[in-house]
């Protein structure tokens, strides 16, 4: 049996204590952390007072694909993609920086509960593009980047921000408008 370090289980319990309180799910901490079960269920417990949701995690691409989360992804993967290009953050580390500034952006600093794109869609997300299910593409109008279905063509592509869907917005608050200009100004 490996001998456990007290130093790597007690960066463990901060990474989750991180997580959580960005409202990860349960697989995601334990995918992230060596912590057992029981340990992160009681930790969950302990921060958030009441049990982690139930439930399977986000598999399908298409998600990220629909209007507004497209909207948001993109935001997420380009500020993703940046920490990663100039900041040397890597891993799980570069998806919560990048989490808390795409929470920033959208007018969200101190509780993700609003945000169109949780924390465990975000690292679904990461976890796609490495996968290489998912990728950016330019729009042909604004030049912004978005993500796109890696084998679907993309010559002449039009973001959802250029090429608004007959119904988007109407009944939407305008809160959301507020944040949609405002990724159209980071993508930019």
């Amino acid at each position: 049996m490996a001998k456990k370090s007290v130093i790597t289980e007690a960066q463990d319990i901060q990474l989750a204590i991180e997580l959580i309180r960005l409202g990860a799910r349960l697989q995601l901490l334990e995918s992230e952390t060596s912590l057992s079960r029981e340990r992160l269920l009681k930790l969950y417990k302990e921060l958030k007072g009441i049990s982690p949701p139930k439930g399977m995690l986000p598999f399908s691409t298409d998600w990220f694909i629909t209007w507004q989360p497209n909207i948001h992804s993109s935001l997420f993967i380009n500020i993703h993609k940046y920490l990663v290009d100039h900041a040397s953050v890597t891993g799980v580390g570069a998806i919560m920086k990048a989490y808390q500034l795409y929470l920033e952006q959208v007018g969200h600093i101190n509780s993700a509960e609003q945000a169109v794109l949780s924390l465990t869609r975000a690292w679904t997300l990461v976890r796609f593009f490495e996968s290489k299910m998912l990728s950016t593409a330019p729009c042909s109008k604004c030049g912004g980047h978005f993500v796109v279905h890696r084998l679907d063509l993309h010559h002449g592509y039009l973001c959802g921000l250029c090429h608004m869907p007959s119904r988007a917005g109407k009944t939407k608050k305008a809160k959301d408008l507020a944040i949609e200009a405002v990724a159209i100004e980071i993508l930019l």
